[in-house]
């Protein structure tokens, strides 16, 4: 390890003054009764089984050696109460240890539990030691600034003491397990449990393994495996299996996946409540297999409508919902939560339930809502008397003409005070707590959503990030009790998700342009004139959409259009925008069309070229460096994304305009930029296809499971759903990714074949045969599917050199 690079002055002074004074305590918000029911919450939030003291200090040291084993003796590890020197919440301290560094110990973090002794371990390194910690697959940790074992700086004040505002700090969305935790090991999952540590999260979503639970609920009500064989999707479709918005599709799960998922759920599980977690597990929301209609006759069973089928195929459309009204949704829901507690032991009271995400009551009278909650949180008390109902707020938003004040209301107080948590799933850009009177008193978590489907975009709103929550927390008779990150999909844009995790330690505005200098300096481990100014420029620019869209990456590489070009109403023009709300199953957004589709473009691409071009003038200071090769990768992939949306329609108005040589231009610069693109992916590992699918096939213990895990995999990321043979799935490249081995092998020759017809029609004089593409285009896509073909699991290339190759041949 080399010595550290000093800080530059100016950084120190602004790290002393903006990012190390203590946080002071909460600002006193809401009257009497909403603060009750704030408390009221939080205690519920308590475990019976809670690890001990010396166990969490233990999980704190395993992470440490974990993260950083050269330094295993050179921090102390402390539990202190609550009532003691955090003065009633939840807070990490800082100092130096005592004596002379006695034993090897420079540096004492003590904390409430051991996720504030990693927050407070996580804050030294950064804040005093210039290091970063981010996924591996965006970059990792940079850790080369932190100074020898011995030489570790030290607190000048006598302690810092940093304390949380709210005591929440809430992880997941209901389909992260799908979009980013399928194919993961213990390994894998260990690194991300430390993570959530590290950046203080202690309300973690635990849905693994939970198929294996209802295997066994369902057989105690007669459910055969057979039925289940067509009840749960298959391993990458599992969260909507979970539901309801789908069965069978991907499936059947086999036997060895539901021992391997429940036996690495109690590994997470016992990880997190070592570190002082509490896990939100899943509960009761009314799906079940179709036979309890015939199981149970008089039930009150309703039929589900088609969820994103091409042509309601029965195999996979539609699913059952058990009316919570019914007195058989409480003996389900409580026989649920029991079976839960004789596997894992008594370790949470929190459990999540989404029965009317996507699924509208049927009628909206609120007496009718209320009976409805009222019942779901009756299954979940029925088997746990202590237990919190926590809810994603999301239907709140995309269902906002059902859900008025009165239905909203009977709803969220349809259970006793302060056993329900909502979630205000999309703050960032659609703040339900400001037109609903704080939840009408009830507790939520300030959420970011940020990322759908797991897609690659450079995207952020960073000033949104901090100071939303704040705004919040401070408003009159605010009731938030958290903050949250509820992505779809995680691993991408580190710097949205460090300033996230932050926040739920600040108790003050963070003013970005200054968090982002000492942000560049400890992500690349080095101060850098050029790549400061870049952030700078991102910081203005692609980190901040304040359009109100919410970003689903649907550039034309990787969301092709199935569209004729004869169906254009008018000359295709860039600049062109009629604003239209499309309403989809897994969200609403806002998007830019004109007949044709246009990716969301929030901010000056021009500008964006100008911060990839100081990226490339640090490459001679920055080019070792792991996190810096990630970024100019990410950044090069944007900028020429964004590019060859130009050039995609370039291409369509040259066909328009019957300009033969216009169009063979602007295709073979499209298709040029697919494969320029590919080659500048490949040249970093976390922009590879080959991970992916190679996770998926090292899960599989038959070669049966091999072919169905790599399908599910490929599946995912391509088409997702079912088509037929002219109908591509209507929620195609939904989970689309900038990975190499994918665009060559998959975007490329659906563009290729597209061009090739529009070439050829063009040639003939004849209008475009949309269908005959579609054949075409389907049949290969369901063939690559079902292939078998390996994909490279390492980088190829020289970054640097490649980003600045391209920049040459694009952009001068």
């Amino acid at each position: 390890m080399r010595p550290p690079t000093p800080l530059p002055f100016l950084l120190l002074l602004l790290l002393l003054l903006v990012l190390l004074l203590p946080s002071p305590p909460a600002a006193a918000a809401g009257g009497a009764d909403g603060w009750e029911a704030i408390g009221a919450a939080a205690a519920g939030g308590g475990r019976r089984r809670v690890a001990s003291p010396g166990e969490q200090e233990a999980a704190a040291a395993g992470l440490l050696r974990r993260l950083l084993p050269s330094h295993a003796r050179s921090f102390r590890f402390q539990i202190v109460s609550k009532g003691g020197v955090c003065g009633g919440s939840s807070c990490f301290r800082i100092s130096n240890a005592d004596g002379s560094r006695r034993n090897g110990a420079e540096i004492l973090i003590q904390g409430t539990t051991a996720v504030e002794l990693a927050s407070g371990l996580h804050w030294y390194l950064k804040y005093w030691c210039g290091a970063h910690i981010s996924w591996d697959k965006t970059g990792g940790a940079q850790l080369a600034s932190v100074p020898l074992p011995g030489s570790l700086p030290q607190v000048k004040r006598t302690v810092v003491k940093i304390e949380r505002p709210v005591p929440w700090n809430y992880y997941q969305n209901v389909v992260t397990s799908s979009y980013s935790f399928v194919w993961w090991d213990w390994k894998r999952w260990e690194k991300e449990i430390d993570w959530m540590a590290l950046q203080g999260i202690n309300l973690p979503l635990a849905f693994t393994g939970q198929e294996a639970i209802w295997q066994k609920v369902f057989k105690s009500f007669n459910v055969t495996d057979r039925d289940l064989d067509d009840f749960f999707g298959g391993p990458a479709f599992l969260a909507w299996a979970r539901m309801g918005n789908l069965h069978g599709w991907g499936g059947p799960l086999s036997q060895n996946w539901l021992d391997q998922q429940l036996t690495l759920q109690k590994k997470i599980l016992s990880r997190m409540i070592e570190l002082g977690m509490v896990p939100v597990l899943p509960s009761f929301s009314g799906n079940v297999p179709s036979v309890f209609k015939k199981l149970f006759p008089s039930a009150n069973i309703t039929k589900l409508g088609d969820w994103n089928t091409v042509d309601g195929d029965p195999r996979w459309c539609c699913t059952y919902l058990l009316d919570p009204s019914d007195a058989l949704f409480i003996d389900v829901g409580q026989a649920f939560i029991r079976q839960q507690m004789k596997e894992y032991g008594d370790i949470t009271n929190i459990y999540n339930c989404d029965t009317f995400n996507e699924n509208t009551p049927p009628t909206n009278e609120p007496a009718y809502i209320s009976s409805l909650g009222s019942a779901i949180y009756e299954a979940m008390s029925r088997g746990n008397k202590d237990a919190v109902w926590l809810m994603q707020g999301w239907l709140f938003y995309s269902d906002a003409a059902f859900w008025k004040e009165p239905q909203m209301k009977a709803l969220l107080h349809s259970v006793p005070t302060g056993k329900m948590i909502v979630l205000d799933l999309f703050a960032d850009v659609k703040p339900i707590w400001q037109m609903s009177s704080q939840f009408y008193g009830v507790p939520y978590i300030w959420c970011m959503l940020h990322n759908f489907g797991g897609n690659i975009e450079m995207y952020g709103i960073l000033d949104s990030i901090a100071s939303g929550p704040i705004d919040a927390r401070t408003s009159h008779n605010s009731t938030m009790v958290g903050v949250g990150m509820c992505m779809e999909g995680i691993e991408h844009n580190p710097v949205v998700y460090e300033l996230m995790s932050e926040m739920a330690f600040r108790s003050q505005k963070v003013e970005v342009e200054d968090w982002l200098k000492i942000y560049s300096y400890r992500r690349y481990g080095q101060s850098n004139v050029e790549v400061e100014k870049a952030w700078g420029i991102l910081y203005h620019t692609i980190y901040n959409c304040t359009d109100g869209i919410a970003d689903h990456n649907k550039d034309y590489i990787v969301q092709f259009p199935d569209i004729s070009p004869n169906s254009f109403s008018s000359d295709v023009s860039k600049r062109k925008a009629i604003s239209e709300v499309k309403k989809h199953r897994r969200f609403v957004l806002s998007e830019v069309s004109a007949s044709l589709p246009h990716p969301h473009l929030w901010y000056s691409t021009k500008e964006a070229i100008k911060a990839l071009e100081l990226f490339l003038n640090a490459g001679n200071d920055l080019s070792k460096s792991l996190t810096y090769r990630y970024d100019l990768v990410d950044l090069t992939r944007q900028s020429l994304s964004k590019l060859a949306n130009e050039v995609y329609l370039d291409a369509m108005n040259a066909y328009r305009k019957k300009d033969s040589n216009g169009l063979n231009f602007y295709t073979k610069k499209f298709l040029e930029l697919i494969v320029d693109i590919d080659t500048l992916l490949a040249s970093d590992d976390n922009f590879l296809l080959g991970p992916w699918l190679e996770d998926a096939k090292s899960l599989a213990r038959t070669e049966n499971e091999r072919k169905q895990y790599e399908w599910n995999a490929r599946t995912q990321v391509t088409m997702w759903y079912d088509n037929t043979k002219t109908e591509q799935s209507k929620l195609h490249d939904y989970a689309n990714k900038f990975w190499s081995g994918l665009l060559k092998s998959y975007y490329l020759p659906r563009a290729s074949k597209y061009f090739s017809r529009l070439t050829k029609g063009l040639q003939e004089n004849q209008s475009f045969q949309l269908e005959e593409w579609r054949k075409d285009w389907i049949a290969y896509s369901n063939e690559w599917q079902s292939g078998k073909e390996l994909y490279a699991v390492k980088a190829t290339g020289d970054a640097l050199a490649i980003s600045s190759s391209l920049f040459k041949k694009y952009f001068r």
